[in-house]
């Protein structure tokens, strides 16, 4: 369960006082779970039902596996990131898709026809919490357009500098913070590690940009 403080930075109980939101859960028959480093949380192909999952703490990411093996992150999911066969995102029958923990990860599950049908006593905490959830909708729809965005893009570079500039424009500066490792950008950008590293060290070599770690300049547009 959510602290009062975590509480507040939650975008799916936005605006929902401490109080309405533990009765929520119980309203919700909502269950809570923890898991480790590496451990699957969802599995899309599986018995998941309706329930839609709500990250308490940690980071995971959305991840599918092609038939061959090969591995795409889709979404990185950190605290009130939201996920479940409701919301987002579909896959072939020969495809897997994951939701699995890069940090230790407490998640809440909640049946998703709970969170849309009438409340009988027309709680306006119930209503806060669906246009809560419709906004985290268009938000997820929106991460789509800019990862189609990236992906579309031709070569390693093209699809490197079009996912740089997206950072920038959202941090307001052309100077910027990876939001996860190198290793995680090359599965985010569906590239080989050691292609997308030589491309990187060009970029940096022709003054395009530079880079400290995670932490990257953007020189030229």
């Amino acid at each position: 369960m959510l602290t009062p403080q975590e509480l507040k930075k939650s975008p799916l109980f936005q605006d929902i006082g401490y109080e309405n939101y533990q009765q929520m859960l119980d309203c919700f028959q909502a269950v809570q779970r923890s898991y480790r480093v590496d451990e699957v949380i969802y599995d899309f192909s599986g018995p998941a039902g309706n329930a839609v999952g709500v990250v308490e703490r940690g980071e995971a990411s959305l991840i599918r596996i092609d038939e061959e093996g090969v591995a795409t992150v889709l979404e990185e999911l950190g605290p009130g990131g939201v996920f479940g066969k409701s919301l987002a995102f579909s896959t072939s029958g020969r495809d897997s898709l994951e939701v699995v923990c890069r940090t230790a990860c407490d998640v809440v599950f909640i049946d998703y026809p709970h969170i849309l049908k009438r409340c009988e006593r027309a709680c306006t905490h119930h209503s806060l919490l669906v246009q809560n959830m419709l906004r985290l909708i268009s938000d997820k729809a929106q991460a789509l357009s800019e990862r189609v965005d990236v992906l579309s893009r031709r070569s390693i570079r093209e699809k490197l500098l079009c996912y740089f500039n997206q950072l920038a424009e959202k941090e307001g500066s052309r100077t910027f913070q990876l939001p996860f490792s190198l290793s995680m950008l090359a599965d985010y950008i569906a590239t080989d590690r050691s292609a997308m590293m030589r491309e990187l060290k060009r970029l940096k070599e022709e003054g395009v940009l530079r880079s400290e770690g995670r932490r990257i300049t953007l020189c030229t547009g």
